[in-house]
């Protein structure tokens, strides 16, 4: 019985003292600024963004931070979408930091200014690797932004996210 009550009492230990929702490193990070949700990152330099619709996606949203060009590379994934068809991503985003993405000003987005189609397998899924440069006078400053995929030939939403929160790096 003393073993087992030793066993109990050290697993108990072990496990209160590792980082969770209370840890000191994220209460103070909660009182300056707000970690984004899907990465941790603060400030939001990077996303986990997912849609949900008539299928699922996925776009990994990474600035690497290490040149002067301030590009986002976008690594997208969709599955369970129409086979054998065009999709493209757009984005819109709002200076109103309030987690309501309101904006509807939509831009299609591509390599670099061009915008890049994603074509789906005859399983439905597609993939893309997309990129945008952003000009150096956005350095610094944070957006509430929200994407959604259209079928590229009809221009109807099959696909959308949340509203997430970024900061040009």
């Amino acid at each position: 019985m003393r073993i087992r009550t030793g066993l109990l009492l050290a697993a108990f230990a072990a496990t209160a003292c590792k980082d969770g929702p209370t840890s000191p490193q994220q209460v103070a990070v909660a009182g300056t600024m707000q970690a984004d949700r899907s990465t941790g990152d603060t400030p939001n330099y990077n996303l986990e963004v997912i849609l949900r619709g008539d299928g699922f996606g996925h776009v990994k949203f990474r600035q690497p931070g290490n040149n002067d060009a301030h590009t986002v590379f976008l690594g997208v994934r969709v599955r369970d979408l129409e086979p054998n068809t065009s999709y493209q991503l757009e984005r819109a985003v709002d200076r109103t930091l309030d987690g309501n993405c309101t904006s509807t000003s939509w831009l299609t987005l591509g390599k670099g200014a061009v915008p890049q189609s994603i074509v789906t397998d005859e399983k439905g899924t597609g993939t893309a690797h997309l990129f945008r440069t952003f000009p150096l006078n956005l350095v610094g400053v944070t957006f509430d932004i929200h994407f959604h995929v259209i079928r590229q030939d009809t221009k109807a939403v099959v696909l959308t996210s949340e509203c997430y929160q970024f900061t040009v790096r």
